[in-house]
């Protein structure tokens, strides 16, 4: 039946099929045993109603059942579709906060689904029969890799912080340098969590330099913690001045107060290597005497979101204690992909982990990958493509002003700019993220498995002739 054969004297309404009819037809009994009664019926009204919305508007209503059954098939498909899915990171930012951060290893993944799929011992002491404790899982690995006495983990690390401070010092006070009272992404800031944790911020110092002396002559006998935050996401640079590690372990201790250190990327692993300073180690901190170090699971750890609280036994079972522990902790699939995630770094098998494997590929094999994608895509009609010396940044507030040196791959097209092209690759499926500067489509394969060179490329191959 077609709408448009409507006699005139009909309404349009009248002719549209009820959603019994179009439900008993093969192409919707085909779509109702493959995705369910209940999505076929909910696209069928769907696709209706918005019929008698655009008849009702005016519009032309020139469907033919087939095309109905098109209509409502498509439309029952967007509904199951998942929204979350993978894309091919080819921007060059290896810890790409929208993009989801650190991928995981595949050990982790394994190690996730093993535990996902099954029961498994999260809290029960297999050695006692009796109940045990979630945190002993990643408790152990911590322990022998940095060197704490115990270890908890939270959903993320501004939690880490607030339930810190929280069970800390509420009440009473934190003094931290106004260099380092920084904001994080989406505008979260450290006085913020602080407010919100119940303590009392007390700022020392100025932007750019403060002195053990100006934490020394602050601290009153309402002071609780000293707060030390890693400026990861900027650099103060010039005419700065900033107490060492020993000078605030030293002050903290003679005073009988805690040293809470955020280091934020958690970098388990010196960079300096690969021309990246400045980015401090977890361990060392420990070795130092700081009492609770917090650090991020997802960026330079390379594991999945979450926020790690380590350090001395007493202060961290304060944490544990505090009600809010239970709301922030992680879940066993967390734990699962974090404890597989320490054992890789443990085993010193970082090529293992995605993010690592990315920060430790050399320019020149990335050139290579390069040089043969860009001969592939200047086969295609209307497409040039060449190489260009370039640079990968760490993303994910990390190493903020450091890079390291890469080949971009240069596309060009002569009938659509580098925005259309971003834009079609962002649509095609895979999705395919790159990055425009200076109108031109550049893609960095430093962030894009060896296996995934293929799909880009047929990404490319989809738009020829378009």
């Amino acid at each position: 039946m077609s709408l448009s054969k409507a006699s005139p004297a009909d309404s349009p309404l009248r002719q549209i099929p009820s959603v019994d009819e179009l439900l008993s037809r093969p192409a919707l009994r085909r779509l109702e045993e493959h995705l369910g009664h209940r999505v076929a019926l909910e696209a069928t009204r769907e696709v209706l109603h918005e019929l008698r919305a655009r008849i009702a508007g005016g519009a032309a209503a020139d469907l033919s059942l087939d095309a109905l059954d098109t209509e409502i098939v498509r439309t029952a498909e967007a509904m199951v579709e998942f929204s979350l899915g993978p894309v091919i990171n080819a921007t060059g930012v290896i810890l790409h906060t929208n993009l989801g951060r650190a991928p995981l290893a595949r050990e982790a993944v394994e190690h996730l689904a093993a535990v996902a799929t099954q029961y498994s011992n999260l809290e029960y002491n297999l050695e006692t029969g009796e109940r045990g404790k979630r945190d002993a899982h990643t408790s152990r690995l911590f322990a022998r890799l940095v060197g704490p006495e115990s270890t908890l983990v939270v959903n993320n690390n501004a939690a880490a912080v607030f339930l810190a401070l929280n069970a800390l010092a509420e009440g009473y006070e934190v003094i931290v340098s106004r260099g380092e009272l920084i904001e994080i992404g989406g505008s979260f800031r450290i006085p913020d969590i602080c407010a919100k944790s119940g303590a009392v911020l007390r700022e020392v110092g100025t932007t750019n330099r403060t002195r053990i002396a100006d934490y020394a002559a602050a601290v009153t006998e309402r002071t609780r913690v000293l707060l030390r935050v890693h400026p990861s996401n900027f650099r103060v640079l010039g005419f700065t001045e900033r107490p060492t590690l020993p000078e605030m372990v030293d002050l903290a201790h003679q005073r009988g107060l805690i040293l809470l250190e955020d280091l934020g990327s958690g970098c388990l692993v010196d960079l300096a290597p690969l021309g990246i300073a400045d980015e401090p180690l977890v361990a060392p901190s420990l070795k130092a005497g700081v009492d609770v170090v917090t650090f991020s699971g997802d960026k330079l750890l390379g594991g999945p979101q979450a926020g790690i609280l380590t350090g001395k036994r007493e202060p961290l079972a304060r944490i544990r204690r505090n009600p809010l522990f239970r709301a922030l902790r992680v879940d066993k699939l967390t734990i699962a992909a974090l404890e597989a995630t320490v054992a890789l770094h443990l085993k010193g098998d970082l090529k293992a982990i995605p993010a690592w494997r990315m920060i430790t590929m050399s320019k020149a094999e990335i050139a290579s990958r390069a040089e043969r994608l860009a001969a592939r895509l200047a086969s295609l009609k209307g497409f040039s493509a060449r190489l260009e010396d370039g640079e990968s940044v760490m993303g994910g507030g990390s190493t903020p002003g450091q890079s390291l040196p890469t080949k971009l791959l240069v596309v060009n097209h002569g009938r659509h700019s580098a925005r259309e092209l971003e834009a079609r690759l962002r649509r095609s499926r895979p999705p395919v993220i790159a990055r425009v500067e200076h109108d031109q489509l550049l893609l960095d394969l430093r962030t894009v498995e060896d296996a995934h060179d293929e799909e880009i490329a047929r990404a490319f191959e989809r738009q020829e002739g378009r």
